[in-house]
């Protein structure tokens, strides 16, 4: 795992911990005394570190966060004191990333030099954690304070050129890094600089005496530490330590708010949220099957979400042809195209030459035949059965037989739509969240006939796409819209018992979403809500005909200006909303028409334990059903997909959080209290009278037997 080689008095240390030199508990164990060795050997004048594999180090093992460390345990934190320690010079050789703990041992060193495509980062605040090994004392001593500090809130990845213009780094090289390294450490004659003998530098006209106004504006542009700052006031506290103690005060500070922050409740959830990420392509038989090559890709659609779907494929490289007959929605298509990747090159983000390049690579066409040679087809029109069979029976006769057919369908039957083909081994769903260019997740739809190389090939184009690709079994809504017609059910009853929508929207955005339950309604369109209600009148609906006025009205949401709330373009940006009375007016005539008795005083944990429980029972019972493999995929849907605050780890979990009993308890009141709607599910039923949580419930046979569909269906086509 750890390679060293003596090279004129210079000892090379490299790191080959596959895949990306973790420095893991283990690798430092193996670490520590190298560099004892080296720090007493009288042949041995300066030490170099490297990485193999074509990489630095990705930093520290997130599984070892997991790990309570006792006496005998080794870490970066040993290592980095070994170093800051020894007599010897140290010098850091990078060639590709350099994260975490990782760019804390290269920041202990005397002198950095890097490769070209080389990247630093403190990646740490994404896991709810500061870094935890000096970064926070370190960094602060190379670059002033309110730069160090904003590298850090941000997990600014910095590219090798930035971090040498910076002071980061002493040199970029294009040959052998670690023969640079060695020449380095001959040339510096023994010559230390240990950052811990320096003074934190202060911003450029800065005074001492105006550090507390500094360290207060910070904690003013972060989040308050219950919405999801925890980590980012913690982190300010330890840079600001940097200035005002000595180095090794400032250290022993930060580790303690390191400490603290690795056990703390919204750090577990950002680690379960990495972890689940990484999990989701773990499928029964995935490994085994061969994702087929998409060179050339086909949409159809050119509406919001079909002009997303082909700004996907562009972005991934993939030339894409749009079907499109109607000559103005071309022309609002390719307006959105243009303008898009014209802000792209503004941002700095695209060049020029590769802005035009994608651009072109889009094409429209009115014609089903342009696609006869493509990969793989996405269809993307109106939500209906009728119209989505004719497009799957177009392309079947018109598109080559090796191709695979993809539905966007966010809640239509894939069986159904793989009947109108030839080819139901290859047809499946792919259900992009709008906007679709922008929004990380995408759902996989297995249907019954799905085959696996179909699926792995969607989980491919997912990955080329930069997308979160989650895996879901064939069910009106699949995971994400079957959970999120609960959890509006419940906003919507709320709201006929007397609660005004800004109370329900404001209790929720409270809770961490970006926005609540109507405000959403109105962005995606209460046309859209009216339209799911009519398909499934059983799900997602009120008792009350409020859709249904709101809808004959024509209150559509954003996109008319009006739905459960006002919206005013000479307002900011115009899509905030306004409260609008006459909405609430409208729910009081129909809840007395309906005769539902009034509640408008239901405080606002109240409010969000009814919409989050929802969450959590559809959850389990997707579980149950075989609709979700594990618990982390829902948790993953709808961090990604719906907003759900990552500080509380998705519903799933949340519900750990909380306490599955206590969930489970409540429901069953809520059951007493607001009727048989509330039917706490069986396996939510059986964990929490087993005192168990979702994270480690070992599933009984019955529901074994029932989730085991969402394999079988996969591993029968292996």
């Amino acid at each position: 795992m750890i390679e060293t080689k003596d090279s004129n008095g210079v000892r090379v240390i490299t790191l080959d911990n596959p895949p990306v030199n973790a420095l893991s508990f283990a690798l430092c164990a193996q670490l520590l005394p190298l560099i004892e060795a080296a720090d007493g050997g009288r042949a041995v004048d300066a030490v170099v570190f490297t990485g193999a594999n074509g990489i630095f180090s990705g930093g520290a093992d997130v599984n070892d966060f997991t790990t309570e460390p006792g006496p005998e345990t080794k870490t970066i934190r040993d290592v980095i004191a070994a170093v800051e320690g020894s007599s010897k010079v140290f010098v850091v050789a990078i060639d590709g990333n350099a994260l975490g703990g990782a760019f804390e041992l290269s920041l202990v060193c005397d002198y950095r030099i890097a490769t070209k495509r080389s990247r630093l980062s403190f990646p740490e605040i994404q896991l709810g954690l500061l870094p935890g090994a000096g970064g926070t004392q370190r960094l602060p001593r190379l670059v002033d304070v309110q730069e160090a500090l904003q590298i850090m809130l941000k997990a600014v990845r910095i590219p090798a050129e930035e971090a040498l213009a910076k002071g980061i780094l002493d040199e970029i090289v294009d040959g052998d890094v670690v023969e640079a390294a060695i020449a380095l450490a001959h040339r510096s004659e023994g010559a230390k600089r240990r950052l811990s003998e320096r003074r934190a530098i202060l911003p450029k006209g800065v005074v001492p005496q105006a550090l507390p106004f500094l360290v207060s504006q910070a904690h003013k542009m972060v989040p308050p530490e219950e919405s999801g700052g925890y980590a980012a006031h913690k982190l300010i506290d330890a840079v600001e330590a940097a200035v005002t103690l000595p180095f090794k005060y400032g250290l022993a500070h930060e580790y303690r708010l390191f400490d603290e922050l690795v056990r703390s409740k919204p750090s577990l959830a950002l680690r379960h949220v990495f972890f689940a990420e990484r999990a989701l392509s773990k499928i029964p038989g995935l490994a085994e099957a061969e994702p087929r090559t998409v060179a050339k890709a086909g949409v159809i659609g050119g509406g919001t979400m079909g002009t997303g779907i082909a700004i996907c494929f562009a972005d991934a490289g993939i030339p894409v042809i749009v079907v499109e007959p109607v000559d103005a929605q071309v022309e609002r298509a390719k307006q959105t195209i243009f303008g898009m990747y014209a802000h792209q090159v503004q941002r700095g983000r695209l060049t020029q030459e590769e802005a035009w390049k994608r651009g072109q690579s889009i094409v429209f066409t009115a014609e089903y035949g342009e696609l006869a040679d493509c990969d793989l087809v996405v269809e993307a029109v109106f939500e209906s059965m009728d119209v989505k069979r004719e497009v799957f029976t177009k392309l079947d006769s018109v598109v080559k037989t090796s191709a695979i057919l993809a539905t966007n369908t966010s809640t239509l039957d894939i069986d159904e739509i793989a009947a109108a083909t030839r080819r139901p081994a290859q047809v499946l769903g792919m259900h992009f969240f709008a906007p679709a260019n922008i929004m990380k997740l995408l759902e996989v739809v297995r249907g019954k006939s799905s085959s696996l190389d179909a699926i792995a090939t969607a989980f491919a184009v997912g990955k080329s796409m930069r997308k979160v690709t989650v895996l879901s079994g064939n069910a009106f809504g699949f995971i994400g819209n079957r959970m999120l017609l609960d959890y509006v059910r419940e906003a919507l009853y709320m709201a006929e018992e007397g609660l005004p929508p800004y109370r329900i929207d404001a209790a929720m955005k409270g809770f961490g979403f970006p926005m609540g339950p109507f405000a959403m309604f109105d962005l995606s369109g209460v046309d859209v809500a009216w339209h799911i209600a009519q398909a499934r009148p059983d799900l997602g609906s009120g008792r009350t005909k409020v859709v249904q006025r709101l809808y004959e009205m024509k209150r559509f949401g954003q996109k008319t200006g009006a739905g459960y709330y006002r919206y005013d373009k000479s307002v900011g940006s115009g899509r905030e909303p306004i409260r609008d009375e006459s909405v609430e007016k409208l729910f009081a005539e129909e809840a007395q028409r309906a005769g539902i008795t009034q509640h408008p005083n239901v405080s606002d944990a109240e409010v969000v334990r009814r919409c989050t429980y929802a969450l959590i029972n559809a959850g389990a019972a997707l579980l149950e059903e075989g609709i979700a493999l594990r618990p982390g995929d829902i948790d993953i849907v709808y961090v990604y997909g719906y907003g759900f605050p990552p500080y509380h780890g998705g519903p799933m979990w949340y519900a750990d959080e909380s306490g599955v009993k206590n969930v489970y308890e409540t429901i069953l009141r809520f059951r007493e209290e607001l009727g048989d709607r509330w039917q706490p599910s069986r396996l939510l039923k059986e964990i929490a009278e087993r005192g168990g949580d979702f994270a480690t419930a070992r599933l009984s046979e019955a529901s074994v037997s029932d989730r085991s569909r969402t394999t079988e269906a996969v591993a029968s086509h292996a």
